[in-house]
């Protein structure tokens, strides 16, 4: 069974091994292919019949170009980097790793929302730069401290990793709302099921964990954000597309957004155009919420468990509706 990875290094740059996945086959690993629909792809598949993907695009053009591909097998939950329609046409499973970051992520999610409340960077910095040494005061501050026990978080998407973050909040004695298409008694220990609009309307904080729908895209614009309290901030680290960041900036720098943390952009990686790395009191990082070696390693044992799997006729973690039979 011939398998290539195409773009490997974001999973493992070089702290994890590949070997369990070499034993299932004839592996060819590339650190990087690319993120555009570009003949490369189809070259570097060539007649594989397995293909390891992160973020490089798996096109109705490319599955045409690579008749051998039998099986698609994602190194992230999300997998809209595939045709996976086209591929179930082409009797070609599609399958991901469901779980393998809530810890993780809805630490990280806290994590922004501590990191705007109290600055720790910044006065890390000041303090190394002498500041401290050289202040009159026995202390200082150069942004509000922000206090978080008694405030009002609000959670859009309270599914595994919703529930992760809301139970650190909990925990900080947040009164925590949600909003979810689906409530569930699993949610319902953890935080109160509202509407959105009230969401938006009682929230002092409001996380993003859902996924990217036609109904959820662009659920952070202008209007909703006009249902705000003033001062309100914004954490996402799940789909950039969620926002509509031109609104998320005015929001910001009108200051009916106090701030913004952010791990996801809308294009990735980011532009130099895009408004929100010039908006007040926005704090992006480079979509690493989910990049812990913990984190990671259940990706590459998961996607290895995928592909035994399918190989052993039993596929599963398939996306795309389809269950093979073997040729």
């Amino acid at each position: 069974m011939k398998i290539v990875v195409l773009d490997g290094y974001t999973e493992n740059p070089g702290d994890l091994s590949w070997e369990e996945l070499r034993k299932l086959g004839d592996v060819t690993i590339y650190d990087r292919t690319s993120y555009t629909d570009d003949p490369v792809i189809a070259e570097r598949i060539g007649d594989a019949q397995i293909v390891v993907v992160n973020k490089t695009p798996i096109t109705r053009k490319t599955l045409d170009q690579c008749p051998n591909v039998r099986l698609i097998a994602v190194l992230a939950t999300g997998y809209n980097v595939v045709d996976y329609k086209y591929a179930g046409e082409k009797g070609i499973p599609v399958v991901n790793v469901p779980t393998y970051g809530t810890q993780i992520v809805g630490q990280y999610a806290v994590g922004l929302l501590m990191e705007i409340c109290s600055h720790y960077g910044h006065h890390d910095r000041t303090v190394k730069e002498g500041k401290w040494e050289n202040n009159m005061d026995w202390c200082y501050w150069d942004y509000p401290m922000i206090e978080l026990c008694g405030k009002v978080a609000g959670i859009i998407g309270l599914g595994r990793i919703g529930r992760a973050t809301a139970r650190i909040l909990n925990a900080m004695d947040m009164k925590v709302l949600a909003y979810d298409s689906s409530p569930d008694s699993q949610g319902s220990r953890v935080a109160e099921y509202v509407d959105l609009d009230t969401l938006f309307e009682q929230s002092d904080v409001i996380f993003l964990h859902c996924p990217l729908f036609p109904d959820t895209e662009g659920i952070i614009s202008k209007e909703n954000i006009s249902k705000m309290k003033d001062g309100v901030i914004i954490i996402n680290n799940s789909r950039g597309q969620l926002v509509v960041e031109q609104d998320l900036a005015d929001g910001l720098n009108s200051g009916k957004v106090y701030a913004a943390g952010l791990d996801v952009v809308s294009t990735e990686p980011i532009k130099g155009d895009n408004p929100l790395l010039t908006a007040k009191n926005c704090f992006i990082t480079p979509h690493i919420s989910w990049a812990a070696r913990d984190s990671r390693q259940r990706i590459m044992d998961i996607t290895v468990n995928n592909i035994r799997a399918f190989i052993n006729g039993e596929p599963v973690n398939v996306v795309n509706g389809y269950c093979p039979h073997q040729d």
